[in-house]
């Protein structure tokens, strides 16, 4: 997944982030509040980019929060997602749901705001919107072969008068553009009990829906039925990345920005996959743990270590990738076989990082460990007692660059052989590393902007060769970094000293 670049341009995402925030939609959920549903007592999910992503753990909640979107719209029932039990359901009582929307036909510059409620055994909604709403369920990759619907066109005695025709063209470059795979030939045909029926091919070739993948014959209902819904849908999605490649599960994605853009629609689905996070902001993803919720760009990875599902003896929280190397690279060298009971997470920012380890820490089914390493820059206290600790310097990438870059005199040629440049490129090194110093203005970028210099060496490389000068010339900043670890590490069971 590294090296990753979205086909959506990052100006298209700022702009789909700024229709948010001034309301430009006929229909939009802005917001909602789970005062009591299921594990949730009183959590605020707000909507402030068009395509949401909700992420977490098996039962941390996702479902729930995309159920609840649903109920907001007349379109659907609330006994699609939260069905009576007479057995063991009682706790459904006084559950309740509060939406902020976005009507404008009901109100052309104010929001709207509307509940669901759970009373005297019947969902209760008052008032309720209307709006196209889409839903794509677990089922939809059920193969064509195992449903019932399809069963008479088994038999030979069938025999067929619907019509049968290609697939829109624009609904086909859309499907190509996911799949990877050219699909204009492909024909629909319509089956008794309203049902549709694809044919696949080449033109040379044809075949049944009955032996498409489940992911391919997925993506081509998915497409058909969005592209053929009014602008402003609300389309809801269960695990998008069911059946599909990953590759096309970011490209799911994309096409999702890109139908954002297209016709105003605002798209929500779970998932399970980094895959389908990566083309979304931070703004657009939530996270859904044990009836808690966290906005922000947490990896799958990082989920499963808040929610506790993790091997390693010690989970160290930072704020970002760069930070993360960091610690990562000390550890690797301080740590040596002790470094595979350790696992470090970016998470977002420094009040991500301090509330996760704060939440982890809180949890009493977690027997893991953790620590939260907030950058020396942040607002955020550090709390020794509590574990939050602050790496040294401002900013991690200018803090590392300019305590390398203070003695490049004697850094130099270390640093042209780390960046895997000849002995005699030094000087050249030294120029680039000079003009860099004057002109960076943003130092997240600046190991990028070294490698261009230097001659198209890559990020990672020149990273990791300034990462291993600073620990090398460091010790008392590195060792302030591994003591409260090792500390901790000393307090689990299975500590191994070297």
């Amino acid at each position: 997944m590294t090296g990753y670049r979205s086909e959506i341009r990052a100006s298209e995402v700022s702009a789909l982030l700024d229709k948010v925030r001034r309301k430009k939609y006929g229909n939009y959920l802005l917001a909602m509040r789970l005062s009591r549903v299921r594990a949730f007592q009183g959590a605020r999910v707000e909507f402030e980019f068009p395509v949401t992503a909700l992420i977490g753990p098996n039962g941390g909640g996702k479902s729930t929060i995309l159920g609840a979107a649903a109920c907001a719209y007349k379109a659907i029932k609330p006994s699609l997602f939260f069905p009576k039990s007479s057995i063991g359901d009682d706790s459904m009582a006084d559950w309740t749901i509060e939406y902020d929307c976005v009507d404008r036909k009901l109100h052309p510059t104010n929001d709207v705001r509307r509940s669901s409620r759970f009373r005297q055994l019947q969902w209760r909604r008052d008032d309720v919107l209307s709006r196209e709403v889409i839903y794509f369920g677990i089922n939809r990759t059920v193969p064509a072969g195992e449903k019932s619907s399809f069963k008479k066109l088994m038999k030979p005695s069938y025999r067929h008068d619907g019509n049968i025709k290609n697939i829109d063209l624009a609904i086909s470059e859309q499907i190509e553009k996911i799949l990877g795979k050219p699909v204009s030939a492909f024909k629909v045909t319509d089956i008794p009990g309203k049902e549709f029926f694809y044919i696949g091919g080449n033109n040379d070739l044809e075949y049944s829906e009955f032996h498409f993948g489940a992911g391919e014959a997925s993506v081509i209902r998915m497409i058909t039925k969005i592209e053929s819904s009014p602008d402003n849908s609300l389309i809801l999605i269960e695990e998008i990345e069911n059946g599909l490649h990953p590759i096309a599960v970011r490209r799911l994605v994309e096409y999702f920005l890109a139908l954002a853009s297209r016709k105003s629609c605002q798209v929500i689905f779970t998932t399970h996959s980094d895959y389908a996070l990566e083309p979304l902001p931070p703004e657009a993803i939530w996270a859904s743990i044990d009836g808690k919720v966290q906005q922000g760009k947490l990896t799958v990875e990082t989920l499963r270590a808040v929610s506790g599902r993790v091997d390693k003896k010690l989970a160290i929280f930072v704020e970002d990738n760069f930070a993360k190397c960091w610690v990562d690279a000390i550890l690797r060298e301080k740590l040596g076989k002790r470094f595979d009971q350790v696992e470090v997470y970016p998470v977002s920012g420094d009040g991500n990082a301090r509330s996760i380890h704060i939440g982890h820490l809180n949890n009493p089914s977690i027997t893991s460990k953790s620590i939260c390493l907030i950058d020396g820059d942040s607002q955020q206290p550090d709390e020794p007692d509590k574990g939050i600790y602050r790496l040294p310097g401002n900013q991690p990438e200018a803090t590392v660059f300019e305590d390398v870059y203070t003695n490049i005199d004697s850094n130099i040629a270390i640093l042209t052989v780390s960046c895997q440049l000849a002995p005699e490129k030094q000087d050249q090194v030294r120029s680039s590393l000079d003009e860099v110093s004057c002109t960076n203005r943003d130092p997240h970028l600046i190991y990028n902007q070294i490698g261009i210099k230097v001659g198209f060496v890559p990020e990672v490389i020149v990273r990791g060769a300034f990462l291993t000068v600073w620990i090398r010339e460091n010790p008392e900043k590195v060792n302030a970094i591994v003591e409260p670890i090792e500390e901790v590490l000393k307090s689990t069971d299975g500590y191994q000293n070297e």
